[in-house]
């Protein structure tokens, strides 16, 4: 749950995100009037007195705030911007930009420039005349009310990050996915160096002006108690802060360390757990969600090695359930041509070495013309263009496919394995089939069926690739070279189909394979061996 200051900024950013910022500026106020009074304490004067120098700190303050309003505001600007509807890419990192940066912005901006000139001076001079002091008390009042300025930075400072967090948190949801981190920052070393001293400085003083009535000495108690205060805050106590800010420092920048690793792809990377505090418990939580991430990643590269690396991002995006849907495609049907011979001689071992090596020269091949390597059917291959991902020239990717295989694997084998690939184009229904746990993404069809048919009747031509007159429409005019040949009757197919042949300038002449029986089996879509 939210604390009740968390909940009112938010609530009050949600109506005007910028009335915070100028809102803020009102404590300045509170901390004048509380360096009067710890004045007071070491300074004697009347009550009007007092209250008039009061009246004039006030008055300076108001005119401090003032600028202060100016200069945020028109620091504010790209976040209205944002908040009005600017929200391309560009208006948001600017509006992130802006509002993350307010607080040191605002610093290097005004406070050098104004605060002094304008507000803090002038004051110190008027009280030195008012309380007619001497000449020197000008410069001890300066320099010990320094530490009553530094307190009102450090306040606006951070109160100016707790306004800007809400506004922080909306803009970051519209920030693009490889934003980079690299606007200045206060580390969080320096913020606590910054703040331990002056805490430190500002209680000695007032402990010192209550318990010795330092208005008793005049001016001259209160520069003691300041140099005393100083001398412990820098010495006994700066120390001390110094390692609580060094103990912080390290363990954030162990995790930051680590993340940067994480970004680059390495899941081996750990914080180390070194205490039992807010940080350890912060390192041990990153460490737990590293390992998932490295378990996740191993799962995804098991994933991706089983299926289509794009149907492995569809399924990571969508889920498995990929509801059917028709669309039209280009299937390649690829054999080896006599494997059954070699595999009935050949030892297991050999077999499996042959068809790795084989995939590993095929399905890259595949992949770079934008196929879908969807089954491994033995010695045979499904391959699929235009599902999962829509290819509106997927016959022509096929046809390239199938060329630059053939090319291929006469390259690599020197004649010693052939293949006979077929290709058709048409409408297939492409989904996820299955049931009982286990679903696999396929493609459903005639198109299917007439692709393994036509690999099927190279063998009778002799040709490496046939492809059908359907996806010969499809392709560009003078794209590939074909040769006509006679239509044949396919099962299941009542019309004959309408077959040419592939042409390779590298290859030599097809001739007909010789069998010990004609081709009598056709292969259907689920790799089974029919009679034809």
């Amino acid at each position: 749950m939210r604390d009740p200051v968390d909940r009112a900024v938010r609530a009050i950013a949600g109506w005007n995100s910028y009335a915070l910022v100028w809102a803020q500026f009102g404590v300045s106020h509170l901390v004048s009037l509380g360096g009067l009074a710890l004045l007071r304490l070491y300074q004697p004067m009347s009550w009007d007195l007092f209250w008039e120098l009061t009246l004039v700190s006030q008055a300076l303050v108001s005119f401090d705030n003032l600028l202060s309003i100016k200069v945020t505001k028109r620091m504010w600007r790209p976040v209205r911007a944002w908040e009005r509807g600017a929200r391309d890419p560009d208006s948001t990192i600017a509006a992130w930009c802006a509002a993350a940066t307010l607080p040191l912005e605002y610093l290097r901006r005004r406070e050098r420039r104004y605060a002094l000139m304008f507000s803090y001076l002038p004051f110190v001079a008027y009280a030195t005349w008012r309380l007619d002091l001497p000449w020197y008390s000008f410069f001890v009042i300066a320099i010990v009310g320094t530490v009553v300025l530094a307190y009102n930075v450090i306040f606006r400072y951070f109160t100016m990050e707790v306004v800007a967090r809400p506004v922080l948190e909306e803009i970051t949801k519209g920030l693009p996915p490889d934003f980079e981190l690299d606007v200045p920052g206060l580390p969080l070393r320096w913020r606590i160096v910054a703040i331990g001293p002056v805490i430190n400085v500002i209680t000695g003083v007032i402990v010192a002006g209550i318990a010795a009535h330092g208005h008793r000495e005049g001016l001259r108690g209160l520069g003691l108690s300041w140099v005393i205060a100083v001398a412990v805050s820098f010495t006994i106590s700066l120390e001390l802060v110094v390692l609580v800010a060094r103990s912080l420092a390290t363990s954030l920048a162990d995790v930051r360390g680590a993340t940067e690793r994480v970004r680059r792809g390495d899941y081996g990377a750990r914080v180390p757990v070194v205490s039992s505090d807010e940080m350890g418990a912060l390192a041990q939580s990153f460490n737990t969600m590293v390992e998932g991430l490295d378990e996740r990643e191993r799962l995804r590269e098991a994933f991706g090695a089983y299926v289509d690396p794009s149907l492995a991002e569809r399924v990571l995006e969508e889920g498995s359930d990929l509801a059917g849907e028709e669309i039209p495609v280009t299937v390649l049907f690829l054999d080896i041509r006599d494997f059954t011979a070699f595999a009935e001689h050949a030892q297991p071992k050999e077999v499996v070495a042959m068809l790795n090596d084989f995939w590993e020269l095929v399905v890259p091949v595949l992949l770079r013309h934008g196929g879908h390597a969807n089954k491994f059917i033995g010695d045979g291959l499904l391959g699929v263009f235009g599902a999962p991902q829509r290819l509106p020239d997927h016959a022509e990717r096929a046809v390239a496919a199938a060329q630059e295989i053939v090319a291929r694997v006469r390259e690599r084998y020197e004649g010693r394995v052939d293949v006979g690939i077929g290709v058709n184009s048409g409408p297939v229904v492409a989904g996820t089939v299955g049931g009982g746990g286990r679903v696999e993404f396929t493609v459903i069809g005639d198109a299917v069926n007439t692709a393994a048919r036509v690999e099927a009747a190279t063998r009778e031509t002799g040709d490496h690739v046939l492809v059908t007159d359907a996806t010969r429409a499809l392709l560009p005019d003078g794209r590939f070279a074909f040769e006509e040949r006679p239509p044949v009757p396919l099962k299941g197919k009542r019309d004959d189909v309408g077959l040419c042949a592939l042409l390779d300038e590298g290859a030599a002449a097809p001739t007909p394979l010789a069998f010990t029986e004609t081709l009598s089996v056709g292969r259907d879509q689920t790799g089974q061996d029919q009679p034809v």
